[in-house]
């Protein structure tokens, strides 16, 4: 048996997990899952401002805290920190970590071959709307196929402390530990259809540990100090779910089927690079305080595609607040929405879309919400988003006049003027399998 531990769930998630994980209990295996959709092409931006920078920079300094302890305790640690520059990051993990051996895994970011792709004939067509990638050529900003655990247990057969991964799925963080020590094969779908599932269950933390849990979630104890999950993974593909004694939050046959439910299509049909998975198939078992009990996994080969994960600009937007009070604070807020309406008209700004909420007009009398006739205040929202960023800027300056030219009693304008921000969209395709290929190295 191996205990794999997932201390983050996503880029942001509580900075303590992984350490305490390390330190309150045993462990073989500590995995780190920063990377969603967005997030790459943050750092596909930061990598063209700055070529050492577009991995997750909250990763070297955890992996020089943890350092000496993970080596006293032989714990390996696998994460997909490396965003769009795994070099860069192994190359800073051995900076601040030199003690640590470290091995990355690349062949995942296309970014530079989408042009070879579509000359190929490849129209990678959005997996939502049928449409080719080619109407969105120019405003691609990232592009990453979705690697499996394969990689990563190559990777870890290294002898590596530390293994840094680009965009792997999710579920691959977890699955690969199983296929190193066991020795699973790629056509051992059951096997890696129950590390998959496994996978999935940990892959958001403490979500599958009481956080975020809607059973009874008032008497969870102690979610300051929750405890972050561990599976206990067998050869047989039986596992549990469990978390170190002590820590906070709960584990029962409730948690975990609310995040089984997290992110699933087709329940028969989970697909992954390496296997695709039946949910149906899953038997849950409370073994014991905060133990669940994982059995009767079935799985099936993989397909003969990976997906694309492509972020593009979809153009930019703007939010803009302000709050008024009574008496007649929802009337004042209408009058202010009219008023910066017909200015924006006046000077000739178009948006793809203005949409305004007025925040406060119902109020909790019993158990609904009830409309108030006088609120004692209104937050005013107002948004625009549009493909030119000139207009939206516009936009930004015509809230905040109104604190003196509009109605009365407004205030919430401490931050001066909204941002301008770029709205960033997600485009999912697929590839040929043999047009992706992975590779191993060594940082030295």
């Amino acid at each position: 048996m191996i205990r794999i531990a997932n201390g983050q769930g996503f880029w942001g998630d509580w900075l303590e997990a992984p350490v305490r994980l390390i330190e309150q209990g045993p462990i073989d295996y500590l995995i780190l899952d920063y990377l969603a959709e967005v997030t790459m092409s943050i750092l596909q931006k930061q990598k063209a401002a700055d070529p050492k920078l577009g991995y997750a920079r909250d990763f070297p300094p955890l992996m020089a805290r943890i350092a000496k302890l993970q080596k006293e305790r032989n714990v390996k640690v696998i994460a997909n920190a490396g965003g769009v520059n795994p070099v860069a990051c192994a190359e800073e993990v051995r900076r601040v970590a030199p003690a640590l051996k470290v091995a990355i895994v690349l062949g995942d970011d296309v970014f530079g071959r989408i042009d070879d792709f579509l000359g190929d004939g490849l129209a990678m067509r959005n997996m939502d709307t049928g449409a080719p990638l080619i109407t969105i050529r120019d405003r691609i900003l990232s592009a990453n196929a979705y690697i499996g655990a394969f990689p990563l247990a190559e990777a870890l057969a290294t002898g590596a402390d530390v293994v840094i991964a680009g965009r792997c799925t999710d579920t691959a963080l977890a699955l690969a530990p199983m296929i190193h020590r066991y020795g699973w094969k790629p056509d051992d779908w059951n096997l890696l259809a129950a590390g998959t599932i496994a996978g999935h269950i940990v892959e958001c933390g403490a979500q599958c540990t009481g956080g975020n849990c809607q059973v009874d979630w008032q008497s969870i104890p102690d979610l300051a100090n929750v405890g972050y999950p561990i599976i206990e993974a067998e050869p047989d593909g039986v596992f549990s779910i469990t978390k170190h004694p002590g820590t906070g939050g709960r584990v029962t046959v409730d948690t975990i089927k609310e995040q089984l439910l997290y992110e699933l299509g087709d329940p028969k049909n989970y697909i992954t690079p390496d296997c695709t998975a039946d949910f149906t198939t899953i038997h849950l078992v409370d073994a014991g305080p905060d133990r669940v009990r994982v059995t009767g996994i079935q799985g099936g080969p993989r397909t003969e595609s990976l997906k694309l994960s492509i972020s593009y600009s979809y153009g930019w937007k703007a939010i803009g607040t302000l709050v008024y009070t009574a008496p007649q604070a929802l009337e004042k807020a209408r009058a202010a929405d009219q008023i910066v309406r017909r200015r924006l008209l006046q000077l000739g700004l178009a948006f793809d879309e203005i949409y305004t909420e007025f925040f406060g007009v119902n109020a909790c009398h019993g158990p609904v919400a009830v409309p108030v006739d006088d609120p004692p205040e209104i937050q005013l929202r107002i948004g625009v988003r549009g493909q030119e960023k000139k207009p939206i800027d516009r936009f930004t300056r015509e809230l905040i006049p109104l604190v003196l030219n509009g109605p009365p009693t407004a205030t919430g304008f401490g931050e001066g003027r909204p941002p301008v921000r770029e709205v960033v969209a997600f485009w999912p395709a697929l590839i040929p399998r043999d047009r992706i290929q992975t590779t191993v190295e060594v940082v030295e």
